[in-house]
């Protein structure tokens, strides 16, 4: 489930974006707003909910 404050990875291969990683700002109809920070930017972009998938925090850590 994606909700306000979880981490996102981009998963359509289409897209600008793919594979970065960010935080979702806010879900409403469909459409989840991903905040992405990156040195000296940060970008607010729109995605459709199907275009992202949640990540694991815990996934790599022994």
């Amino acid at each position: 489930m994606i909700l306000p404050g979880a981490t996102v990875r981009v998963k359509n291969p289409g897209d600008t974006y793919y594979r970065y990683e960010g935080l979702v700002q806010r879900v409403s109809d469909g459409k989840v707003a991903v905040l992405f920070e990156g040195g000296n930017w940060d970008k607010l972009i729109t995605f459709r909910l199907s275009e992202l998938e949640p990540v694991d925090p815990t996934a790599g850590r022994k």
